[in-house]
């Protein structure tokens, strides 16, 4: 009964002064927090406030149970116990302090890419802190790490080849946020696929492609392959051949391509780079016809395209100008007139 007293009173004493810290804690360093602009301080300070108390008790009523006289058994399953939970709360504490500052680091990193990095490795961080956790109170508790130690070397190399290829396909997402080879949203090309890029994710990269299917590669696949992004196309360039008869008479010619650029100049929706007669064909003469289209949407360049090949069809029309298609001219040669 003697010692009931005083363990009750360290029980109380304690917990009520964990109480008094957190509060003057809280008061002291809440003034200095207003002061920022920032509210991640306010969040640490109201954190730590309200961790103080729960470590206070604990610490108490472990120290009450020591001043009661018990069994060592019963002892060291109490203090065991108290252990635990004090390691748990420090291990929460520190996780959410840190995945806040995590947090925090990724909005005001200005880089989406970056933000989305960092917003990534929370849930390593977060498996870090309490495997550093679980050795500390291992090792507290009095638990032989040798054969522990040893056992997770075994089991890291196992897991290791098994995680090979997820660790690999991390570092994959990694590198694409970092390098920036695509974005969501723009339009590329990888090998016979070609898709509108809907998410990055951390394994693998959800394309939509131009049938409207989604696809679903793995992030090596994309790094280790030639991406054509055409949403950093500036503008699109087409290029094109047409061909005009044999019989087309050598002052047409020389207008075809002025011609050419007259109509791809017309529409304001071009701009001409070339026309040339660049070949003599089996049959037809071959003009080839070179324009852009300042934009990378691609309807909007065959709209373009349209456009001008309906004018061609119609100026040519106009001068006279018959296009050519495939013929074959055959000559008979007489034997009986000619006396062979």
């Amino acid at each position: 009964m003697s010692t009931l007293l005083p363990a009750l009173l360290a029980l109380i004493g304690g917990g009520l002064l964990s109480l008094l810290v957190a509060r003057v804690f809280g008061v002291v360093f809440g003034r200095l927090t207003r002061r920022t602009r920032s509210d991640t301080d306010d969040f640490i300070v109201q954190v730590i406030v309200e961790t103080i108390p729960i470590l206070g008790w604990v610490v108490s009523a472990s120290w009450a149970w020591w001043l009661v006289p018990t069994p060592p058994e019963l002892d060291r399953v109490v203090f065991t116990i108290a252990k635990l939970i004090l390691v748990v709360f420090l291990v929460r504490l520190v996780n959410r302090i840190s995945l806040r500052l995590l947090q925090r680091s990724a909005v005001h990193s200005g880089d989406p890419a970056v933000g989305s990095m960092l917003r990534a490795l929370a849930p390593m961080l977060r498996a870090l802190v309490w495997s550093v956790g679980a050795v500390l109170y291992l090792q507290n508790i009095g638990v032989q790490m040798a054969a522990i130690w040893a056992l997770l070397s075994a089991g890291g190399i196992g897991a290791g080849l098994a995680l090979k290829q997820p660790v690999s396909e991390f570092f994959e997402y990694i590198t694409i946020l970092l390098d920036k080879p695509f974005q969501t949203g723009q339009f590329i090309n990888v090998g016979e696929v070609w898709g509108t890029v809907e998410r990055v994710g951390v394994r693998t990269t959800r394309l939509r492609s131009v049938n409207g299917e989604a696809i679903v590669m793995s992030n090596s696949a994309l790094t280790s392959s030639v991406v054509a992004n055409y949403g950093e196309m500036q503008e699109r360039r087409l290029i094109y051949r047409l061909g005009v008869t044999y019989d087309t008479s050598h002052a047409v010619l020389e207008r075809i391509p002025g011609l050419l650029k007259a109509i791809v100049e017309r529409g304001g929706d071009t701009r001409f780079d070339r026309a040339h007669f660049v070949a003599f064909n089996s049959s037809s003469l071959d003009f080839e016809l070179v324009y852009f289209v300042p934009s990378n949407n691609y309807i909007q360049a065959m709209e373009a395209q349209q456009r001008i090949n309906l004018d061609i069809v119609q100026r040519f029309a106009q001068e006279g100008i018959e296009f050519a298609f495939p013929t074959q001219t055959l000559h008979v040669h007489n034997a009986l007139e000619t006396g062979v």
